[in-house]
C-alpha cells in the first residue's frame, strides 16, 4: 500500500528551493562593484542585480531577501531561480503544480490551475521540459503562445486503480500519468485541468488530478508520486534566454557585440545568439576580462610521455631523448626507431628470458596460493576483512565476538532443517538452533551471493552489536564466516515483540497491562539511553519501533534489529546518512535533511509510548487521511483536551490516570518537529523511572512470582510461541524500495532534500 507522507506544503516548497538554489561550481563571475551573490546561488553576467550590473534590462535580477533564504527572481516577477547556465543559455526556475480535487460526491474542493508568462528574450524550453498529467480521472491541456500564434497540446490519463496504474516499470502511458512534448519558443503556458466524472468511483484512492512542466529528469513516475505531489507545488522546469534579436553574423557587425575575448558566437532560437568559450578558455565569455586561458599542464596526464608547455588556448610535449613529435601532432611523443632497434633487440631478449623465468615462478606461486586462497575466499566475500578493520577501529578485536564453526552451527540447525525456520526476511532466513551445551539461539543465514550493500548490513549489525553490553538489548552471542552465507548467532527470544502484544497479534495476550507496558517503556528508554551516551562510541539504532522491542520469559524488553544502526564518533553531533527507517516512526526532521542524531530514536521512541498508551498502530489506513500517522493523531486529540478519547480502554483506571497523563506529556515532548526540542533519552528514562509503580503484586524484572502475578499483568492464557531477533527489511537499489517486517512497512530513501533548519 502506498504511503501518505505526511508534510507541509510550506516545508515541502523551501525544501525545493533550497535543493535548486544549491551552486554550482562555476567560473561565472558579475561586473566589478556589482552583487555577485544572492544567498548561495551566483549571479553571472550577462544577468546581475541593479543598475549598471546587467547588460540589458531583460537581464535584471531581483534578490528577495523577506525570507530566511533569500530568493532569486526573475526581473521583477514571482519567477524563482534556481540556477544559471551560461553555457547552455538556461535558466532553471521552479514552476507551480496544477492541481484539481473533489469530495466523496463529486463536488470540486480545491482547484489551483497556474500561469506561466515569461517576456522576450526568455521561452520555455521545448527540449528540457515535459508536460504530464498524473491522476485516475484526468485529461490536462498545455496551451502557450509563439508571438501572436496560439498552440495547444495536452494528455488523457484513466484507470481503475493505482496499483494499475504503477505497472513496476515506472512508466507514463497514460494508466494513472501522461506525458508529452511542448512546442519550440513559447513565451507563456496555461493548464487547463479537468476530469471526465469529478472522480467518482475513484476518490478513496485518488481524490486528486495534477498536472504540470517539469525539467526532463527531474521527474520519475513511481508509486508514491501522487502523495509528493499533494505536499508539493513547485518543481522544476527550464527556459531558454539568449542575446538580442540578431544572428552571430549581423551581431558581430553591430555595437554592442556581448561576446567578449577568446569565445565565439553561436545563433540559437529563431533570432538571438549565445556566447561560448573557445576550445581552451574557460569563464565568463560575456565578462568584460573574456575567457581564461587553461593551463592544460596542471593536470599530470596531459603528456603520458614528455615535458608538457602550456600555450595560449593549447599546449604541446617536448619529448625527450630517444623519442620525437607524432608528425604535426605536437601532444604525442612515440619512440625514434633509428636509436631504439639495438634496444629493441636486446629488450625482446631479456624479455623473453624474464617471461619463462616469470611464467615457472607464477606457476608455482599460483599452486602454493591456491589453498590459501580456498581458505581466505569466503572470509573475504562475507565482510570479514571489513569486520576485522572495523573492529579494530573502535578498539575491539576479533576476540570480541565468538566465531563458530560451520560444522557447529550445521549440527545445531539439524543441517538447516525448514522445520527450525523460525522467519524470512530480505537479507535471509532465521533458524533455531540448539547448541551443545543445550542452550537455545537464533541462527541468522544471509542469503548466498547477496549484493555488496547487504553485506555492509550484515558486517554492521557485527559491529553494533560489539559494542553493546545492556540486559535490554538482544545479545550477538558471534558469527560464522566460513561458509558461502554469513551467519549470526544470537540469544534467543521466547515471548515474541511487544507489537504483537499490545496489538492483539493471532496467538498473544489481547492486552498488556499498563504496569507492565511502562516496565517495557522504562527498559527500552534505558537502553537506548545507554546506546546514546554510555557504549564506546555513539550508537543511534535509526529503526525504533514496537517490532523491534522483544519481550523474553519474563516480559523484560529486548532492543532488537540493528542492521540498521550507525556508530557515531565522540566528536560529532550528527551523521549524514541514507535516510532509513520504518513511516510512522520516522523522524520528520532526519527525512528532509539526511542529518541523523540521537534525537531520530527520541521521535521513534515517543511514537512507541504512544501505541502503549493507546493500543493503535503507529500508521493505519483504516483511519481517516488526517490520523493516519499515530504522532500526529495523538498530539492533536492532546492539543483539544481529549486525550481521554484516545488512551485503551483497558488499561486505565483510577489509580493510573495521572500517570498516564505525565507518560503521554513525554511521548508529546519526544515527537516535537525540531530535535533540539525534544528530550534526551536518558531524561526520558529517568522521567519514566520516576513514575514507575510497583503493582500490589510482586513482579520482578528477572521472574515472575506466581501464576497469579502473570494474570495480574496479562489476563488470560496466552499461547506464547518462541520468537527470534528480527533482522528483516528489503531495501531496494533505488533506495526508495518498499518492504515489510511483521506489517510495517520498512523502507532505506536516497535523497537530496536539505532542511531549512525551521
Amino acid at each position: 500500500m502506498l504511503l501518505i507522507l505526511q508534510l507541509s506544503v510550506v516545508v515541502a516548497d523551501l525544501v525545493v528551493i533550497l535543493l535548486l538554489a544549491t551552486p554550482i561550481p562555476t567560473a561565472a563571475q558579475a561586473l566589478p562593484g556589482c552583487q555577485d551573490h544572492c544567498g548561495n546561488l551566483s549571479i553571472p553576467y550577462p544577468f546581475g542585480i541593479g543598475p549598471g550590473c546587467y547588460l540589458q534590462p531583460q537581464f535584471n535580477i531581483t534578490c528577495n531577501q523577506s525570507s530566511q533564504h533569500p530568493k532569486v527572481q526573475l526581473l521583477t516577477s514571482n519567477i524563482i531561480i534556481t540556477n544559471f547556465s551560461i553555457e547552455e543559455g538556461e535558466l532553471q526556475i521552479l514552476q507551480y503544480v496544477a492541481e484539481d480535487c473533489y469530495d466523496a460526491q463529486g463536488n470540486p474542493t480545491g482547484r489551483n490551475v497556474p500561469r506561466l508568462w515569461v517576456p522576450p528574450p526568455y521561452t520555455i524550453s521545448h527540449t528540457k521540459n515535459k508536460f504530464y498529467a498524473l491522476g485516475c480521472d484526468t485529461y490536462s491541456f498545455f496551451s502557450g503562445y509563439r508571438e501572436d500564434q496560439k498552440f495547444t497540446t495536452g494528455c488523457m490519463s484513466i484507470c481503475d486503480s493505482l496499483d494499475n496504474a504503477v505497472d513496476g516499470q515506472n512508466t507514463c502511458s497514460g494508466v494513472g500519468c501522461c506525458q508529452t512534448s511542448i512546442p519550440s519558443g513559447l513565451k507563456n503556458q496555461t493548464v487547463t485541468l479537468k476530469s471526465f466524472r469529478n472522480h467518482t468511483g475513484i476518490w478513496d484512492f485518488n481524490p486528486c488530478s495534477y498536472s504540470f512542466i517539469v525539467q526532463d529528469g527531474q521527474f520519475e513516475f513511481n508509486g508514491t508520486s501522487f502523495q509528493q505531489l499533494n505536499n508539493r507545488t513547485l518543481l522544476p522546469a527550464a527556459l531558454n534566454w539568449e542575446i538580442g534579436n540578431q544572428s552571430c553574423d549581423a551581431a558581430q557587425k553591430s555595437e554592442g557585440f556581448a561576446c567578449k575575448g577568446n569565445s565565439n558566437c553561436t545563433t540559437v532560437g529563431s533570432a538571438g545568439y549565445i556566447c561560448k568559450c573557445m576550445p581552451g578558455y574557460h569563464g565568463n565569455p560575456y565578462h568584460p576580462d573574456g575567457c581564461q586561458d587553461i593551463d592544460e599542464c596542471e593536470n599530470s596526464n596531459a603528456c603520458s610521455i614528455g615535458k608538457c608547455i602550456n600555450s595560449l588556448g593549447n599546449y604541446s610535449c617536448k619529448c625527450p631523448k630517444g623519442y620525437k613529435n607524432d608528425g604535426m601532432n605536437e601532444k604525442t611523443c612515440i619512440k625514434d626507431n633509428n636509436r631504439s632497434k639495438i634496444i629493441l633487440l636486446l629488450g625482446i631478449s631479456l624479455g623473453f628470458l624474464l617471461l619463462v623465468v616469470g611464467s615457472l615462478w607464477i606457476y608455482w606461486g599460483m599452486q602454493k596460493r591456491k589453498f590459501i586462497k580456498l581458505k581466505e575466499k569466503y572470509f573475504k566475500e562475507n565482510g570479514g576483512l571489513l569486520l576485522k578493520q572495523q573492529l579494530a577501529s573502535q578498539g575491539g578485536s576479533m576476540e570480541t565476538t565468538k566465531l563458530f564453526t560451520a560444522e557447529e552451527l550445521e549440527k545445531a540447525t539439524n543441517n538447516y532443517h525448514e522445520s527450525r525456520i523460525l522467519g524470512e526476511g530480505g537479507y535471509g532466513t532465521v533458524y533455531k538452533g540448539i547448541l551443545p551445551d543445550k542452550s537455545v539461539v537464533a541462527i541468522k543465514k544471509s542469503k548466498v551471493n547477496g549484493a555488496p550493500a547487504q553485506s555492509d548490513v550484515f558486517i554492521n549489525e557485527v559491529i553494533v552489536l560489539s559494542q553493546i553490553k545492556h540486559r535490554n538489548v538482544v545479545r550477538l552471542l558471534g558469527c560464522c564466516l566460513e561458509t558461502p552465507a554469513p551467519l549470526l548467532v544470537y540469544e534467543f527470544i521466547v515471548e515474541g515483540t511487544l507489537s504483537e502484544h499490545i496489538h492483539k497479534k493471532i496467538g498473544k495476550r489481547s492486552s498488556l497491562s499498563w504496569e507492565l507496558r511502562l516496565n517495557i517503556a522504562t527498559e527500552t528508554a534505558g537502553a537506548l539511553a545507554y546506546l546514546h551516551s554510555s557504549a564506546l562510541m555513539q550508537i543511534i539504532h535509526r529503526d525504533v519501533k514496537a517490532t523491534n522491542i522483544l519481550l523474553d520469559e519474563h516480559y523484560t524488553a529486548k532492543v532488537s534489529d540493528f542492521g540498521a544502526s550507525r556508530l557515531i564518533p565522540l566528536d560529532q553531533t550528527q551523521l549524514t546518512t541514507l535516510v532509513q527507517g520504518t513511516f510512522g516512526y520516522l523522524d520528520p526532521e532526519y527525512f528532509l535533511t539526511n542529518q541523523l542524531t540521537e534525537k531520530s530514536d527520541v521521535y521513534s521512541f515517543g511514537v512507541v509510548l504512544m501505541e502503549l498508551l493507546t493500543s493503535k498502530v503507529a500508521l493505519s489506513f483504516a483511519r481517516p487521511e488526517e490520523d493516519r500517522n499515530l504522532a500526529n493523531f495523538f498530539v492533536r486529540f492532546m492539543e483539544e483536551d481529549r486525550l481521554n478519547e484516545v488512551l485503551d480502554d483497558d488499561i486505565v483506571n483510577e489509580r493510573n490516570v495521572e500517570t498516564l497523563k505525565k507518560v503521554a506529556e513525554v511521548a508529546k515532548r519526544c515527537v516535537r518537529l525540531k530535535g533540539q526540542d525534544r528530550p534526551s533519552m536518558k531524561e526520558v528514562a529517568m522521567e519514566l523511572e520516576g513514575m514507575r509503580v510497583t503493582p500490589k503484586q510482586p513482579w520482578g524484572k528477572s521472574e515472575v512470582s506466581s501464576p497469579e502475578d502473570t494474570e495480574y499483568l496479562l489476563g488470560s492464557a496466552m499461547n506464547s510461541d518462541a520468537y527470534f531477533v528480527d533482522v528483516r527489511g528489503d531495501f531496494g537499489s533505488r533506495g526508495a524500495t518498499i518492504g515489510t517486517t511483521s506489517g510495517y512497512d520498512s523502507i532505506q530513501i536516497q535523497m537530496v532534500m536539505p532542511y531549512d533548519g525551521r
